[in-house]
Formats: C-alpha cells, structure tokens, sequence
C-alpha cells in the first residue's frame, strides 16, 4: 500500500483559515440544521470559499454517519455525514476533517456542506455606530 501524498500549501496553492465575520445559518429547505457565529471561512487557491461550522453547533437529530471517505493531500482524511431532515436523505452532503494537517487544524471539530444539498448563508457583524 503506498503512502498517501501530502502537500503544504504555498504561494501556488494558498490555503487560509480565518474566523468568518457574523453569523452563518445553514437550511435544508424550511428547517434550519445548524446557526453559530464561530464558523470559520476556508479560501483554498481559486476555489469558491467554504464555511465550516462547528460541529457542536449543528442539529445532531439530521446528520447520520456515513462510510464514505476522501483524501486531500492539503487537509487530510474527510469523513462523511448524510444529511436526513423530514424524511428526506442527501447523501454525504456534510463532510468534516477529524484530524486535518497542520496547515488546517483549526477545522477540526468542524464540519461543511455541499451547497447543492444546503443552504448555507452568511450575515456579517452590523457595523458599530460612530
């Protein structure tokens, strides 16, 4: 069996972890599944930005763990959830890196959502008053 590859980002492939501004709130239709404002943005190079939400901050009642695994050779092993809310089952639509590497350990106990299987949207802080 060989060994998995694993990369550092860098220039060429930027990976960055910051506190996301605000509140996030994710939805599968009219039932809202997980609300924090502890979430965390992750901009990987030129892919769309990825929220990760606190684990502890997401309904445990919707999520059923999953055997499907995959591999980034900048974050590490993902494990899946299936997402089952009133009924209806979307397939590993919430994936989390329970060890992720060095360049990204601040996600784990995290998790994120396909955005073709929830809604996830983001309220910034409102501006202080001057």
């Amino acid at each position: 069996m060989s060994e998995k590859q694993v990369l550092v980002p860098d220039e060429r492939h930027p990976i960055t972890v910051t506190p996301t501004d605000g509140r996030v709130v994710v939805t599968v239709g009219e039932r809202t599944v997980a609300d924090t404002t502890a979430a965390l943005t992750l901009q990987e190079a030129s892919y769309p930005a990825v929220q990760y939400v606190p684990l502890a901050d997401v309904d445990p009642q919707v999520l059923e763990r999953t055997d499907h695994a995959t591999y980034c050779p900048y974050k590490g092993d993902a494990s899946y959830y299936s997402l089952v809310v009133d009924g209806d089952t979307r397939a590993n639509a919430v994936w989390t890196y329970e060890a992720p590497y060095d360049a990204v350990a601040e996600i784990a106990g995290h998790v994120a959502f396909y955005p073709d299987a929830a809604d996830v949207r983001t309220y910034p802080s409102a501006s202080p008053s001057v």
